[in-house]
């Protein structure tokens, strides 16, 4: 009984173990930012409802993203004055600067090549929001019946928010590639490069037991046991 015990507790145990983590899944869509002073900072509300003021930096960026924790911000520059240096400021109308990041090969959809980064100023009424700001300067728009924007000056030409595995997309947006490294987004929360290695160096964890030893642990103690029960038994009898 106990013998047999041990066998589905191994098996229990080398189960485990062979049953990989789950595959992280993610979004392709197109996040809205807002430009807070030299960084971006992730919109609050839809650009249907947003109504930026005359002088405003705002962008959108596609890319597969897990939640807006991780969403990949618009790259290059994002000042006003060089984005509408050429569009004049006029009575009764704001200007808004916008950034369309269309991402980068990796995240697009199969069969579709995502058009350069490219910036714009739209000169719009004084109470337009964000989304017609960006009617006027990057048709065509695409909305699903839920008024998320799919698609902007027709990039991605289908889809909408649709779920994808992080790998398979290309994995997450890399801090050299995707993400905007400008000096200001520098986090004081990532690890130094002595930091990484000594945390994933030969694949180990930060020093505890491997999951595989606890394992090959327990299943030693059981198997002792039973032959000590064994023992037993054959001397009592």
């Amino acid at each position: 009984m106990l013998r047999r015990a041990a066998v589905l507790l191994l098996a229990a145990l080398f189960g485990s173990l062979s049953t990989g983590p789950a595959q992280a899944a993610g979004y392709r869509y197109w996040s809205f930012w807002e430009r807070d002073g030299d960084r971006w900072t992730y919109a609050t509300e839809g650009p249907a409802t947003a109504r930026p003021s005359d002088g405003d930096v705002q962008g959108f960026r596609f890319a597969v993203s897990e939640d807006s924790g991780d969403a990949a911000r618009p790259r290059g520059t994002a000042t006003f004055d060089v984005i509408c240096a050429r569009t004049p400021a006029r009575d009764g109308r704001k200007r808004v600067a916008l950034v369309l990041d269309f991402g980068t090969a990796a995240h697009a959809p199969s069969g579709e090549t995502p058009p350069a980064r490219r910036t714009v100023c739209a000169s719009v009424a004084p109470d337009a929001t964000t989304a017609e700001a960006l009617a006027a300067v990057a048709k065509p728009l695409r909305y699903d019946t839920n008024a998320l924007l799919c698609a902007i000056s027709g990039y991605p030409a289908k889809g909408c928010g649709e779920q994808v595995s992080v790998s398979g997309a290309g994995g997450k947006d890399t801090a050299g590639d995707e993400k905007d490294t400008s000096p200001e987004d520098a986090s004081p929360e990532s690890a130094a490069p002595e930091d990484a290695a000594e945390g994933t160096a030969g694949g180990q964890d930060d020093g505890g037991p491997s999951l595989g030893l606890l394992a090959g642990g327990a299943a030693v103690a059981v198997l002792g046991a039973a032959a000590i029960w064994q023992t037993r038994r054959r001397g009592n009898g």
